[in-house]
């Protein structure tokens, strides 16, 4: 009973330590971090709360210190207010602009932070510190219980609903904060925080039609008849884009099309069949596949993988794909259909159909 009854008392008293002495200082940090869309990270905590900026016994001019943006109205380097404040209340945010270095996305995400200010006795809270929640811009000081703050503290972090609105890719934020005695006052210490995040999004790798949203691609090979020659023959494209997962920066995109119909192709490697049955080539008609990378045009094998190299200096296409909230970039990568040229006599008249299969394989993850 007798140690129990010690570490009640002594437990408040640990708890309730008088804030350090401590004189403004500038900082600057940088925040690297790495995740994958299905496990996000929580909070990112800059500050813990009560971090002290100032604090001194003999004086209270460090009850006043307020924190401000260097612009009120560009995200670029944080925006917020630029001059301290008065009378507002409760946390306030810091608007950063977050772009992505791969194709220039920009995104705005807001800091969220805090100031509470410090007391020099126990007079006003038995741990010293006040209990009004400020605002980082704020330079509003009371009086409370007759003591007046001698010091201040921060609390500063990036909530993890902000991160939910960052793609995969690499984005880089920054955001400066200048630190005042007063309103309009000298700078006191300035507090830097580079960001620099890597985002993946492996669940999400796909390939993307974009006339055929959230359905299966129904191409015709537009076949045309030349009654001169007596001849049919055609080409169609087919608009197809790749995502990644990575911000589309893998070393290579592995592509793969297949004929999956329920007969063996022709020479060509592709083909469709008369509807009503029939294995001899005049219920056939064969075509090829080509796909167009950044300009050039690949010829694709039946079943062959194709790597396709430069993902990170190709073109890029902004969609929003099927089952997401946010607009992604893509690589365009249309696919071409073509129908040589046979004589019409040699085909029976009717419908014909087949099946292709588009496999994507990236580096990192199993196809």
């Amino acid at each position: 009973m007798a140690v129990l009854c010690a570490l009640v008392v002594l437990a408040p008293r640990a708890m309730a330590q008088r804030p350090p002495e401590t004189h403004p200082t500038s900082e600057h940090r940088d925040i690297v971090m790495s995740w994958d869309r299905s496990a996000m990270p929580g909070d990112i905590e800059l500050w813990a709360p009560r971090t002290v900026l100032g604090y001194e016994t003999s004086s209270t001019r460090y009850g006043t210190l307020h924190l401000t943006c260097r612009s009120s109205t560009d995200a670029a380097q944080g925006r917020c207010p630029t001059a301290g404040t008065e009378f507002d209340t409760g946390r306030g945010g810091i608007v950063i602009r977050a772009t992505e270095k791969r194709s220039g996305l920009v995104e705005e995400i807001q800091l969220l932070g805090s100031l509470a200010r410090a007391m020099p006795g126990r007079g006003c809270s038995s741990d010293y510190w006040g209990k009004a929640v400020l605002p980082p811009w704020s330079s509003s000081a009371a009086e409370c219980a007759g003591e007046w703050p001698i010091g201040t503290g921060a609390h500063l972090e990036l909530p993890s609903s902000e991160l939910e609105r960052l793609v995969a890719g690499t984005w880089e934020a920054v955001v400066f904060l200048d630190l005042h005695e007063s309103v309009n006052g000298p700078v006191l210490a300035t507090y830097s925080f580079k960001f620099d995040f890597t985002i993946t999004d492996y669940n999400a790798v796909s390939i993307y039609f974009p006339l055929f949203d959230q359905v299966t691609p129904h191409v015709g090979l537009n076949l045309q008849y030349d009654p001169l020659a007596q001849t049919i023959g055609g080409s169609t494209q087919l608009d197809m884009c790749l995502y990644d997962g990575l911000g589309s920066q893998s070393q290579y995109l592995g592509v793969t099309v297949r004929d999956s119909g329920p007969r063996p192709p022709g020479p060509s490697g592709y083909s469709v069949w008369h509807i009503d049955g029939g294995s001899d080539a005049t219920q056939r008609v064969d075509y090829t596949v080509t796909l167009d990378h950044n300009g050039s045009a690949i010829p694709l094998r039946n079943g062959v993988e194709q790597l396709l190299h430069g993902i990170d200096t190709a073109k890029l296409r902004l969609v929003l794909l099927p089952g997401m909230t946010q607009p992604v970039f893509c690589v365009p990568t249309p696919l071409t259909l073509d129908t040589p040229r046979v004589p019409v006599s040699g085909k029976r008249p009717g419908y014909y159909d087949g099946d292709l299969k588009v496999e994507l394989r990236v580096p990192t993850v199993t196809p």
